[in-house]
This record gives structure tokens, C-alpha cells and sequence, in this order.
């Protein structure tokens, strides 16, 4: 067979999954973390187990699955709860404000370095969605807290992709790079705007085809369908598969009549993509950066700590949260990813001076990787919202 070796994989990898979810359960330890770590392992960079030909794949699986996440992370942006849709985007902004003011002033006292503290700001504020849904998912949490948090990540990169857009022009025009500023703001707002556009226009039919096909396989083609095709038409666009697929999920939640049907569909089918995303994630991680992070990396590390926390309490009293929401929910905001390397990576090809831009994030990327969901859990426990 042509394909033996992939088949291997896959069915390894859904079994290492079983293997992570039931063993997480007993350590109460996330399977994201240990999934992760699994694929570390397994990876070049350590036993080297695998073939590394088959991180090619990662960016298909990324984008499939992180189609999902956002349609399913749209689901919670209902407005038949206006209440918790108010209070979301306000701990959101304030968690992305206080996250990106507090990294911006200490990268600034740390290197001394206007451009270097502006990108970290705005690459701080971006998460991981799916990291946090997975482990809400596993620990099938419920409660005030785990609606706010589901909401929060959202569209809270919604808020970093547009403060990334605004302080790489100024950015630019510090550096001198500025040739292309207009071209650059402008852009920022086509891929956020032409991404809440796309996901909208597609979500009307979705939307209203809803409940008017039999439920079962006929419901689970058309839900894949026209969020694998949100995906495919928003990479065809250059905007954001993530917030396209996002508004596609908050437009089939508030104008569907049987608006639950496709998320259950698209819930039934994203384990597999999920086990391979994490383990592929971990299989490509790159280990020898982490000792490049030096005293930038650690002030930036400690201090986006800081700010998811500070953030998330701040706006929680904005809001007029629970208390338990006020304290927990920042800290529920840790996990990083694939959003903020894209982001470096952006920066860094227009901003080319910032030679250690890249590494920087990939070695806090490891780390918050691998805390952020074992603390998310934590936080859900304390507040009470897993039984």
C-alpha cells in the first residue's frame, strides 16, 4: 500500500490519544499537555521516532481543525445570551488592553527597545483556542466561569489581529520600513473584516438550511461542508480562516431555528483532529530555542502571566463578574500557539532587524503550551465548574 506508513501513524496517534485521555483523567493532568509531550518525544528533536516527512501534513490538519474550533468557539457567542456576550467582550478587551500595555512598558525597560516592545505587545494577546476547548471538552466543565473563558477566547485574537495591525504600522514608521504602512493598515483591515464579511454571507444559507435536512449523516455533510468550505474561500481571500469560521458558527447560533444540530455534528468528529494537531504540534517543536530566551524572554514570559490575570480580573469587575470569574478567568487565558508564531512571522519579515523575534516566541510558545492547560484545569476546579 502506497500509504502504509501514513495509515500507521494516524491509527497510532488516535490510539496515543485514548491512551492520553484516560490517563489524564486519573493524573488529572490536560491530554493536550500530554499529547503534546508524547509528540516531543516522538519527534527529531529527541527519540526521533517518527519520520519527520510527516510534519508536512501539519498545516492541513491545523487548518481542518482549527476550522472546527472556530465554528464550535461561535456557538458560545449566542445573543440569546446578551448578558454573557456583554460581559465576554468586555473581559476580553480588557484582558488584550492590560496584556499588551504591561508587556509593551516592560520589554521597553528591559531592552530599551521601542520595536521590540511594540510586536511582543501584540503578539502577547493572541491565544489558543483549541488548547482551552479541549480541555473543557475533557473535563466537560460547566458554569459561568467556562462560558466566559469559551467566549473569551472567541474573539480575543479578533482584538489582537486588529492591535497587531495597528502597532506594526507604528512599528514601521519607527524602524524607517515605512514604505508600505497604508498598504499594511489597510490589509489588517481587509483579513478582519473581510473574514467577519465571509463567515457571515456563508452562515445565512448554513443558517437557514438548518433543521430542514434530517438529522444524522445528511446534517453532518452539510455542517463539514460549509465549514471546511469558510476555511478553503477564506485562504482563497487571504483573510482569517479562524474569525471566518468563528462568525460562520455566531451566525448559524443566532439565525438558526435548530441552531444545536451542526455544532453536535462538527463535536462528533473533531476528536480525531484534535488527537493529530497536538501531537503533531509537539512533534515539531524545536527545544534548542529555548535556551535563546535569555532575559527578554523571561520578562516576557512572566509578565503576559501577569496580564492575562490582572486583565481578566479587571474586566471581570468591569463586567460586575462573579467573584470566582474575577479570579480565575485570566489565568484560564495562558495556552499560545499557532496565532502568535503567524504573527512573528509576519513581523519579522517586515521588521527584519529583530533577528530574535522568532525564536523568542517559539520558546514561549513551548512553554505556555505546555502550562496553560494544566492551569486552565486547575482554575476550572477551583471555581468549582468540574464535577
Amino acid at each position: 500500500m502506497e500509504h502504509t506508513q501514513d495509515l500507521l501513524l494516524i491509527g497510532g496517534i488516535m490510539l496515543l490519544a485514548l491512551g492520553a485521555h484516560t490517563l489524564g483523567q486519573r493524573l488529572h493532568v490536560p491530554r493536550v499537555t500530554l499529547l503534546i509531550l508524547v509528540g516531543t518525544l516522538a519527534g527529531p528533536e529527541v527519540l526521533d521516532l517518527v519520520p519527520a516527512s510527516i510534519s508536512d501534513n501539519f498545516p492541513l490538519v491545523t487548518e481542518l481543525t482549527l476550522a472546527m474550533v472556530g465554528f464550535l468557539l461561535g456557538e458560545r457567542m449566542s445573543v440569546r445570551d446578551l448578558k454573557q456576550g456583554r460581559e465576554a467582550i468586555i473581559v476580553s478587551l480588557a484582558v488584550t488592553l492590560v496584556t499588551a500595555g504591561l508587556i509593551f512598558v516592560a520589554i521597553w525597560a528591559v531592552t530599551g527597545e521601542l520595536l521590540a516592545a511594540l510586536i511582543l505587545a501584540a503578539i502577547a494577546t493572541a491565544t489558543d483556542p483549541a488548547a482551552t476547548l479541549d480541555v473543557v471538552r475533557q473535563t466537560r466543565a460547566r458554569g459561568p466561569l467556562t462560558r466566559l473563558v469559551t467566549q473569551v477566547v472567541a474573539i480575543d485574537d479578533a482584538w489582537g489581529a486588529l492591535l497587531f495591525s495597528v502597532l506594526l504600522v507604528f512599528a514601521m514608521l519607527v524602524s524607517g520600513n515605512g514604505a508600505d504602512v497604508t498598504g499594511t493598515a489597510l490589509h489588517g483591515l481587509y483579513e478582519v473584516a473581510g473574514a467577519i464579511l465571509l463567515g457571515a454571507i456563508l452562515g445565512l444559507p448554513m443558517g437557514w438550511l438548518t433543521g430542514r435536512l434530517k438529522p444524522g449523516e445528511p446534517m453532518l455533510l452539510e455542517s463539514a461542508g460549509f465549514v471546511f468550505l469558510a476555511a478553503g474561500l477564506a485562504g482563497a481571500l487571504e483573510v482569517s480562516y479562524l474569525l471566518t469560521c468563528m462568525t460562520l458558527g455566531v451566525t448559524v447560533a443566532n439565525v438558526a431555528s435548530h441552531h444545536v444540530r451542526p455544532f453536535r455534528s462538527i463535536e462528533g468528529i473533531i476528536e480525531p483532529f484534535l488527537a493529530m494537531f497536538f501531537f503533531l504540534a509537539g512533534f515539531r517543536l524545536d527545544w534548542s530555542v529555548l535556551p535563546t530566551v535569555g532575559g527578554i524572554g523571561m520578562a516576557y514570559i512572566i509578565v503576559r502571566i501577569i496580564g492575562r490575570v490582572a486583565g481578566g480580573f479587571a474586566g471581570g469587575v468591569l463586567a460586575g463578574s462573579d467573584p470566582r470569574v474575577r479570579f480565575h478567568s485570566g489565568a484560564c487565558l495562558l495556552p499560545q500557539a499557532g496565532v502568535a508564531m503567524g504573527l512573528a512571522l509576519v513581523a519579522s519579515d517586515r521588521i527584519p532587524e529583530l533577528t530574535y523575534l522568532v525564536p523568542l516566541v517559539i520558546a514561549s510558545t513551548v512553554l505556555f503550551e505546555l502550562i496553560g492547560p494544566p492551569v486552565t484545569m486547575h482554575q476550572l476546579k477551583q471555581a468549582g465548574e468540574i464535577r
